[in-house]
């Protein structure tokens, strides 16, 4: 069966960034990732890219910033009074900390900043802004 709309696709995916170090693999604990195409949870531009693939394949290719995770949206950035943070989990530049949200999930926010008593938390994607290379190889393919 090879890919096509509506398709639930079974792959592995290696991420690199554009100096050639790694950013991300479903390899590492051999879990590869599910996607149902269309579903709107990846890029037009990465479904494409996927499109006729089958069982088996492998492809290698690379993504300008707003067809991988999108550019940094400076609404997505906000400054947070230390006074948030405890004394156990001070706030530290490039920790990654989880949000409570509203209904009950948690987001994921990487803290850029700490002066004084401001705490600049960013919530874009870290790989936002990126240009990004996929190495991708498709494990199954369920139409």
């Amino acid at each position: 069966m090879i890919i096509g709309p509506g398709s639930t696709v079974i792959f592995h995916f290696d991420i690199k960034l554009s100096d050639g170090s790694a950013a991300e693999s479903t390899r590492v604990h051999n879990k590869p990732a599910k996607l149902q195409m269309g579903d709107g949870s990846l890029s037009p531009a990465f479904e494409a890219q996927l499109g006729g693939m089958a069982a088996g394949d492998k492809r290698t290719f690379t993504l300008a910033p707003e067809d991988a995770y999108g550019e940094p949206n400076p609404d997505n950035i906000y400054y947070v009074d230390r006074s948030k943070f405890s004394s156990d989990a001070p706030a530290k530049v490039g920790m990654i900390v989880g949000f409570a949200m509203p209904d009950g999930s948690e987001l994921p926010g990487l803290i850029r900043e700490v002066v004084g008593e401001s705490v600049t938390v960013d919530f874009n994607h870290p790989l936002a802004g990126q240009t990004l290379t996929f190495n991708v190889e498709i494990v199954q393919v369920i139409n």
